[in-house]
């Protein structure tokens, strides 16, 4: 079990106003693993307080102060790796091989990244008889999801106290035990008081109030679509800055002259990572229908060399979904897409047989879906791939961009100019071509209902600035 009994607040461990606690459940077992602090909306009060009073001292602070306080947070990140990951595992259910990488090594990473990137970098230019100056914006809210909790936690904590900012980070209550690792670390780093700020506690709750205090000048949320829309309206009622990166529905174009091997193994990888619990997973796989049977058999191939198990073991390579309402919601998608006329090529519709009573669902691929299905429309997130045969290019693009979401895709071509040609025709945040690798500078959001705003980068750097021109 791992108990913890106290927020984070104003560089100290306090207990929370009310003294409850939310149980964490690992999704391998359904077993308790731990608790938090049931915090509520008196505690997110004494963490907007603390970051309110601290904002004026950080902000004010040299930037060598925080580039140094950045890479030792870093270090310390780097330093309990191993715990980092075996955390995320028990709680999300990513396996350990895969948890390591994804979870644990990139928060240390991007923290990283954002101290080199404010070494350097220059808060003034000058336009005309204009001095443009860019100034933290103000204390931040940061609001973390489930699938890649501290993760996406550090896409927002390390670039907000880079610009200045303080920071009250609420984690999603489904995954809350990493951010105490977090925690520790920035208590041992001795940064001013109110800098960082941890409350967990139900987000119609805690994450409400955050969103909409007025002292509050930003918030960063990365979750679903419906948690987006209502931390907009919220944070309308001040007109405070909101940034999402939220869902997605993520097209990946096969085309005819590509490696189709290749092309869609990379791309039931991408869709099946971490159980298909991520938002920028490619779920929709568009084909040549002359390449339509070659497709399906490669992607089943594919699907059934994963191992489901126990994500603690090393030789598991999916473990399970989050949650048991989760996992059926999964299951209904699956047989609703069987119901609309969509074929099983691989899969389980009423989930495996698998000993204990973890969350999981077995790789799914559903071929010949149509554009105007619902799995081919909705975020199932879950590991369920659509494969969706087209006639020509521009069928393929107009597929593509028929969806409420533009967060992610692929492209795949021999001919890499005649790929760029159609990446640049969808509508969309970020395009890979041919599985080009993750490039941590570029900015990463989505088009239309996947978000506003960006993350990573100097672009993600940005977003915690306001533009101030004093002319002359």
């Amino acid at each position: 079990m791992i108990s913890r009994d106290r927020l984070y607040l104003n560089g100290e461990w306090q207990p929370s106003a009310e003294g409850g606690c939310l149980d964490v459940v690992n999704p391998a077992t359904a077993a308790v693993i731990g608790w938090v602090p049931n915090g509520t909306v008196a505690d997110a009060e004494q963490a907007i307080k603390a970051a309110r009073d601290a904002f004026p001292g950080w902000s004010s602070c040299s930037v060598a102060t925080r580039v140094a306080a950045l890479r030792e947070l870093a270090n310390g990140l780097a330093d309990r790796e191993e715990e980092i990951a075996t955390t995320v595992t028990r709680e999300v259910g990513t396996p350990i091989e895969r948890s390591r990488p994804w979870q644990a090594v990139q928060p240390a990473f991007v923290t990283g990244l954002f101290a080199r990137l404010l070494d350097g970098y220059s808060f003034e230019e000058q336009i005309g008889n204009s001095i443009v100056v860019r100034e933290p914006i103000g204390p931040v809210a940061c609001i973390a999801p489930w699938n890649f909790p501290l993760h996406q936690a550090m896409l927002k904590v390390a670039p907000a106290l880079a610009a200045g900012c303080t920071v009250v980070l609420k984690p999603s209550s489904l995954s809350p035990l990493n951010a105490f690792i977090l925690a520790e670390i920035v208590d041992s780093l001795g940064l001013p008081p109110g800098v960082f700020n941890l409350v967990t506690g139900p987000g119609t709750t805690v994450g409400e109030h955050l969103s909409a205090h007025p002292d509050i000048a930003m918030v960063s949320l990365t979750g679903s679509t419906e948690a987006g829309r209502r931390v907009a309206e919220l944070g309308a009622k001040t007109i405070k800055r909101v940034t999402l990166e939220l869902g997605g529905k993520s097209a990946n174009i096969i085309l005819a002259d590509a490696d189709i091997a290749a092309a869609v193994r990379n791309g039931v990888d991408n869709c099946y990572a971490n159980a298909g619990q991520t938002c920028a997973a490619w779920t929709r796989m568009l084909v040549p229908r002359s390449r339509l049977t070659q497709a399906e058999e490669i992607a089943a191939d594919t699907a059934r060399a994963y191992r489901l198990g126990d994500p603690m073991e090393e030789s598991t390579t999916m473990g399970p979904l989050i949650s048991a309402g989760q996992r059926e919601r999964v299951l209904n998608f699956i047989r609703m897409g069987i119901q609309e006329g969509a074929k099983l090529v691989a899969g389980e519709p009423d989930g495996p047989v698998l000993p204990g009573k973890g969350f999981f669902v077995r790789p799914t691929v559903l071929s010949e879906v149509a554009p105007a299905m619902l799995v081919a429309q909705a975020e199932i997130f879950g590991p369920v791939l659509c494969i969706m045969p087209y006639d020509d290019e521009d069928e393929a693009v107009a597929m593509a961009n028929d969806s409420i979401y533009g967060l992610h895709g692929g492209v795949w071509s021999a001919d890499s100019s005649r790929a760029l040609q159609i990446a640049r025709r969808l509508q969309t945040g970020r395009v890979d071509i041919n599985g080009a690798a993750f490039n941590y500078e570029a900015p990463f959001g989505g088009y239309k209902q996947s978000g506003a705003g960006r993350e990573l980068g100097v672009h993600g750097l940005e977003e915690f600035f306001e533009l101030k021109a004093i002319s002359t």
